[in-house]
């Protein structure tokens, strides 16, 4: 018997559906479609079974059909009001239910076959064929639809234009267009998490979203690149790996809109990362961190190794009949046979491994694997295996996230020591223990810690920290008595998932760190905190202005004469001729708008515009990373008279 709940969310929808609905809406109604869409938010809906219902008025009722929690049809979405199925109402929902991702909708029903094994040829690669003219057709159309989204930025790319690209984006899709079709899909729910305001949201992830869109449908429109490359694939394709033992290194938890859940990280023999996750669609937004939590405590799906996803952070497993994607994901096939064996510290090989790389040389690993595919990306590409001690907290960071200030230990070479680095939160969400844990973290400076975090690429040193665990005797930093240290229980193996865990305060054994510490207790004890870094390159100038246009549109990029000629004087002075140039004709490309004999403007494609703003956002976009590689390599930040790199 189904009981019926109220819930504070929706359905997910796939992206198909929404396209589908809105479509079906006359011109009139659409532009209704977004106040409909802020009414219907407000009102209470009512979960029962596979159905959400949502009271419209008191004569209209409005019922989402949804097994799984999927909203899979455009049949099943069903308004009792006189202008069904061509009512506003049906439109609202979709609008208002979270979006599928192509890629985790792929993946639902996957299961490895021997056909997904690419075999190996000895003979010479064929030259590749260019896009047919569907894929061409397809590509323009995502191009058009993902121009306009830009040219109205957030607060203008209401539901309609958002429904346009996703239909543009379902056209790809049946063309064989995946990455560009799924590049979509993330950028309307982007533009959906900023105009609602959602905590998760991050405009530099949106405009991330839309360079990736209009960079493949650019190259794919014009035939230029590696054609396979640009089109991507409808689901990861796995390859036999035989005999695999795996050691396990941390799981994090993965919270979205859409789904919840945990990935758990494994190293094998070789040193090659793999992962095994756990995740899950969630109905209802105020579950959703506690069931990212709870899946850590699920068994893992591979083979019958009876173990949690906590427990194999800490464990191994002796695999057989093992299955891998090019990504590192583990297969869960049939025929893949597991038993629990035992761990490896983080201190001991092959785990050890991971902390012998050089910082810099990590890093640069990181923004090498960041333009490729996702499913090309080799797993824990961006992961950063650091050994630090603790100095103490730092000001906020941007939206006042809690940071963390911690001094990077000698690599492999002893380049790295005496490098700066600032820990932040590995996820923003209060219903995760990240918070916690850091803000603990930050009352035991001079604590040593052996970290696993994620590359924050910044022109300072940041990492979004993940995991933690008790580092090496020190060989070169002499031990200062009364230091505080990592004491976590026995079960734990010294390690800490720390958005899975929290620590107490019994766990970092600490003292009075005024009367332990000498005056000279060398490099591994925080004499202060460092000071600020010295002015850089006015560099945000540009990004600045590529945010802009993101967040509000073509017009935007307008102003007055006097503003336009400070940014490029700034630019110029300092050396970024080239930017000064780009932002010059990304404004110029903005202004440039024909007016017919009345003096109304003439509506465009806006390809100009954007093409415009993806050359000044590309450039932005590796400047970023050229600093971000000189800053962990702890070369000094290009200053005013420097020049471009």
């Amino acid at each position: 018997m189904s009981v019926t709940e109220r819930t504070s969310g929706w359905p997910v929808v796939r992206p198909e559906v929404v396209a589908e609905v809105v479509a079906g809406l006359s011109a009139r109604l659409q532009k209704r479609l977004d106040g409909a869409a802020a009414k219907l938010a407000e009102r209470p809906v009512i979960r029962c079974g596979d159905e959400w219902r949502v009271e419209v008025d008191e004569e209209t009722a409005l019922v989402l059909h949804a097994p799984g929690a999927v909203v899979a049809d455009a049949a099943d979405v069903r308004c009792g009001c006189l202008l069904a199925p061509a009512c506003v109402h049906r439109a609202a929902a979709v609008t208002l239910c979270p979006l599928a991702e192509l890629a985790e909708l792929a993946e639902e029903t996957e299961e490895v076959t021997p056909t997904e094994v690419a075999p190996a040829s000895s003979e010479e690669a064929q030259p590749e064929a260019g896009p047919t003219p569907v894929e061409v057709a397809a590509a323009r159309h995502l191009h058009r639809a993902g121009c306009a989204v830009l040219a109205a930025g957030v607060s203008g790319a209401g539901a309609v234009a958002q429904a346009e690209l996703l239909r543009a984006a379902h056209r790809a899709r049946l063309a064989g267009l995946y990455r560009p079709a799924a590049a979509a899909v993330a950028v309307v729910t982007r533009v959906r998490a900023a105009r609602s305001g959602a905590p998760d949201h991050r405009l530099a992830d949106l405009v991330a979203g839309l360079r990736e869109l209009l960079d493949l449908t650019t190259a794919l429109s014009t035939g230029c690149g590696p054609v396979a490359e640009l089109r991507g694939t409808a689901r990861q394709a796995y390859g036999e790996e035989g005999g695999l033992r795996l050691y396990g290194l941390f799981a994090e938890p993965v919270l979205t809109a859409t789904h919840a859940g945990v990935v758990s990280w494994a190293v094998d023999a070789g040193g090659r990362l793999s992962t095994v996750a756990e995740v899950m669609p969630h109905g209802d937004v105020a579950a959703a961190a506690p069931q990212a939590v709870g899946a850590g405590n699920r068994t893992v799906r591979l083979g019958e190794a009876p173990l949690s996803h906590r427990e194999f952070s800490r464990a191994g497993l002796a695999v057989q009949g093992a299955t891998r994607s090019a990504a590192g994901r583990l297969g869960a096939g049939a025929s893949v046979r597991a038993v629990r064996a035992a761990g490896a510290a983080w201190t001991a090989e092959p785990v050890a491994a991971l902390w012998a790389e050089p910082a810099a040389a990590q890093v640069a690993r990181a923004l090498a694997a960041e333009p490729l595919p996702y499913e090309g990306r080799p797993a824990g590409s961006d992961l950063l295996f650091l050994d630090v001690t603790l100095l103490g907290p730092a000001p906020a960071g941007p939206g006042g996230a809690p940071r963390l200030l911690a001094r990077c230990e000698g690599g492999a070479d002893g380049a790295d020591g005496g490098l700066v680095v600032g820990l932040c939160t590995g996820h923003e969400h209060p219903g995760l223990a990240f918070r916690a844990n850091l803000a603990l973290l930050a009352t035991a400076p001079g604590l040593r810690l052996r970290v696993i975090g994620r590359l924050e690429r910044s022109d300072r040193p940041e990492l979004r920290l993940l995991a933690i665990g008790t580092p090496p005797e020190p060989s070169t930093v002499p031990e200062v008595p009364g230091l505080p240290s990592l004491a976590v229980p026995a079960d734990r193996a010294d390690r800490v998932n720390l958005g899975l865990e929290r620590l107490q305060t019994a766990d970092l054994r600490t003292a009075d760190l005024r009367t332990a510490a000498p005056a000279d207790a060398g490099p591994g004890f925080p004499a202060g905190l460092p000071s600020e870094a010295p002015y850089g390159p006015p560099v945000h100038v540009l990004g600045r202005r590529v945010e802009q246009a993101v967040t509000t549109g073509r017009h935007a990029l307008a102003p007055s004469a006097a503003t336009a000629a400070a940014d490029g004087s700034l630019l110029r002075a300092a050396g970024l001729v080239t930017a000064a140039e780009l932002l010059d004709a990304l404004r110029a490309a903005a202004a440039d708008r024909r007016r017919d004999v009345f003096g109304r403007v003439v509506p465009d494609d806006h390809d100009a515009f954007a093409g415009s703003w993806l050359a000044a956002a590309c450039y932005a976009e590796e400047l970023a990373a050229a600093l971000c590689a000189a800053a962990w390599a702890g070369e000094p930040v290009l200053d005013r008279h420097q020049g471009e790199v």
